[in-house]
C-alpha cells in the first residue's frame, strides 16, 4: 500500500521555497534589463538600455532551500 501526500497550499509553498533555494544555489543571482532614458530626435528615437545584476548571497539561498524543506517535513494537522 503507497502512502499518498496531499498537495496543500503549505506543500505547494514548500515545493516553490525549495526550487527557489536550489536556483539561488545554482544561478547565484539574476540579469534584468530596463530603459533608463528615451530621446527623441524629429523621426529618430534613442533608447538606452541598462542590464543590471542583482547577487543573491548563497546563505539566503540555503536558508530559503531549508525553509523548504522544513515544511515538507512538518506534519499536517488533520482536522476531524
Amino acid at each position: 500500500m503507497a502512502v499518498t501526500y496531499p498537495l496543500g497550499p503549505t506543500r505547494v509553498l514548500a515545493i516553490v521555497l525549495i526550487a527557489a533555494g536550489a536556483l539561488a544555489l545554482i544561478y547565484k543571482g539574476f540579469n534584468y534589463t530596463r530603459d533608463s532614458s528615451t530621446t527623441k530626435l524629429g523621426p529618430i528615437e534613442l533608447t538606452v538600455k541598462d542590464e543590471r545584476r542583482v547577487d543573491v548571497p548563497a546563505w539566503a539561498g540555503v536558508l530559503v532551500l531549508a525553509a523548504g524543506v522544513g515544511l515538507i517535513l512538518v506534519p499536517n494537522k488533520k482536522q476531524g
